[in-house]
């Protein structure tokens, strides 16, 4: 494709960044009240000037290539720098904020999150939170459906998944080190213990996140995937598992930060074995955040640090 002479404009980028985020050209041109040809030529002008091709069409919509997706990061940018200058010097309301996350299920990711959008200040937003499979949170930063994922990593999955991460263009970036406990409900015998050791565990049913397609041992989001169990129950989503540890009396293994407020009838207790389990957030590694996803970052920093969990970088 030929290099063109002329300059972006701040409306293909807008436009672009629109195009990304709804995966279609004619989703972005109705979300914006432009005629679907316009947003197509748009497109096709703004890849002549830069030289590159940034998306890749089909008949399902539009992916961006690598080059796409690091070009998104700077428009970003510079959108975000032109909308404060108008904030600050023509008296023009804040733009709508927009983040989308994709977290293993965390509690503490949804009271990061929850403190970001009380925190916002903003008129409008549009902002996504997925708690889902480990398979589809890569996939959904590697698409840009989210800015962000969050889950864990340990020695026995580290190598399948930062592999993944590489060969997607993703970055893993650890957020804190946290020793493995049973989320348990109050009413569980087990409730009263200062710790529990997995001879604590042989009868109680083991609680588990289905993976889907990926249901492999490196895909779980708990830690001794591979340990056997003679009761065992996949679920999908947080809610059910803590019905289940309530109404069963059954178990998972996961980090020990849990907030009382959203989660009061779970306990977590210390599971007596010599692992860790390290928890990061993951991105493009070619684009850069956004202020809003800074932001969110900062409030999971601030959530877990306030369990008394040392956070780092």
């Amino acid at each position: 494709m030929a290099q063109g002479t002329s300059g972006l404009t701040l409306q293909q980028l807008r436009y672009f960044i629109e195009v990304a985020a709804e995966g279609s050209i004619s989703g972005a041109a109705d979300l914006l009240y432009v005629a679907q040809p316009t947003m197509s030529a748009a497109m096709k002008e703004l890849e002549a000037r830069v030289g590159r091709t940034l998306l890749v069409r089909s008949a399902r919509g539009v992916t961006l290539t690598l080059d796409g997706a690091e070009f998104l990061g700077y428009a970003r940018q510079v959108v975000e720098q032109v909308e404060l200058l108008e904030q600050r010097y023509l008296d023009r309301p804040p733009s709508r904020r927009l983040l989308g996350v994709s977290a293993q299920h965390y509690s503490f990711a949804v009271d990061a999150f929850v403190r970001m959008v009380q925190a916002s200040g903003a008129a409008e937003y549009e902002f996504s939170l997925r708690e889902t499979r480990t398979g589809d949170i890569i996939e959904d930063v590697r698409t840009l459906r989210s800015e962000i994922g969050i889950l864990y990593r340990n020695d026995f999955n580290r190598k399948v998944i930062d592999k993944l991460l590489r060969d997607s263009g993703l970055a893993f970036h650890p957020l804190f080190l946290a020793e493995p406990h049973i989320f348990i409900s109050r009413r569980n015998p087990l409730a009263s213990r200062k710790r529990a050791t997995l001879a604590d565990l042989e009868d109680l049913p083991r609680l588990t996140f289905d993976q889907g397609a990926d249901n492999s041992f490196y895909f779980a989001e708990e830690i001794l995937s591979t340990m056997s169990s003679r009761r065992e129950i996949r679920v999908s989503d947080r809610a059910t598992i803590f019905n289940l540890m309530i109404g069963l009396g059954g178990y998972t293994i996961s980090t020990g930060i849990i907030s009382d407020e959203l989660d009061p009838e779970i306990v977590a207790i210390p599971l007596d074995v010599d692992e860790r389990i390290e928890i990061g957030w993951i991105d493009h590694a070619a684009i850069p955040l956004t202020e809003q996803a800074q932001r969110y970052l900062d409030e999971v920093r601030a959530v877990v640090a306030g369990f008394g969990v040392e956070v780092l970088g």
